[in-house]
């Protein structure tokens, strides 16, 4: 029993000088590398490096697209849909004919439905501004006097209608005619000149006031005024104050 417990603390010992050992040499390993780490670290200049973003694609659809249907006939696209190789050097009111190319995005077919991109355009050789007027829509006046001498004339925003091709700029300026309408009849103004005439009921219809009043208090003028009113509305003499024109 004495050996036993004698070589049992022998190897106690022993276990306690390996385990004194592995710390010695643990400690003694983290010293030396903590230098070599240094040095990794400090091997060189840093160096900045700066992350560019990417350009993103473009993904926006361009506005014409919303005029330009979709598998349509390419040659009844409108103008701002297509890219044309047209030559004001054409002679006017002749036949001609365009090399057309559509614009990206759109899409369009030829007369068998199958995807076109070129194809060419028959036109008439002439400016926008010389199309008829079914060919294009202008703004209106409603400031301007339609009945007067001589007949008033307004400067017009005019454009072109989609379907149709033509050379030069599609909006121009246009001097036209003053023709619009307040609302009012010219079958009802002639029948109260005719009935109520004389108390001024179709010069209160036609917004003069004034001239209403005058026939009123005067009982139509003792009637001279009440027909020779009746003779002027029936010829469109005589219109609404405001200057438009009968319905």
């Amino acid at each position: 029993m004495a050996a036993a417990a004698v070589a049992l603390r022998g190897l106690r010992r022993f276990c306690r000088l390996l385990f004194l050992l592995s710390q010695f040499c643990i400690l003694s390993g983290g010293e030396h590398s903590q230098p070599l780490t240094q040095a990794v670290k400090d091997a060189g200049p840093t160096r900045a490096i700066t992350a560019v973003p990417r350009a993103a694609e473009s993904t926006e659809i361009p506005p014409y697209v919303m005029k330009c249907p979709s598998n349509g006939l390419c040659n009844r696209l409108p103008a701002e849909c297509i890219d044309c190789a047209t030559n004001f050097s054409c002679v006017y009111g002749k036949p001609v004919t365009f090399d057309c190319t559509v614009k990206p995005s759109v899409t369009c077919v030829d007369q068998d439905f199958k995807p076109q991109k070129n194809f060419v355009i028959n036109m008439t050789c002439r400016f926008c501004w010389q199309l008829p007027e079914t060919d294009y829509e202008c703004t209106n006046s409603t400031s301007c006097m339609t009945v007067s001498c001589p007949r008033q004339r307004y400067r017009a925003n005019c454009t072109v209608r989609d379907h149709i091709h033509c050379l030069g700029n599609r909006t121009f300026h246009k001097m036209l005619y003053c023709n619009w309408t307040g609302g009012y009849k010219w079958s009802t103004a002639l029948a109260l000149s005719i009935t109520l005439g004389g108390f001024g009921a179709d010069r209160f219809y036609l917004g003069q006031w004034r001239e209403g009043l005058g026939k009123l208090f005067s009982f139509g003028g003792l009637g001279i005024w009440t027909l020779i009113d009746v003779l002027l509305i029936g010829v469109g003499y005589v219109g609404p104050a405001d200057g438009s024109l009968y319905i």
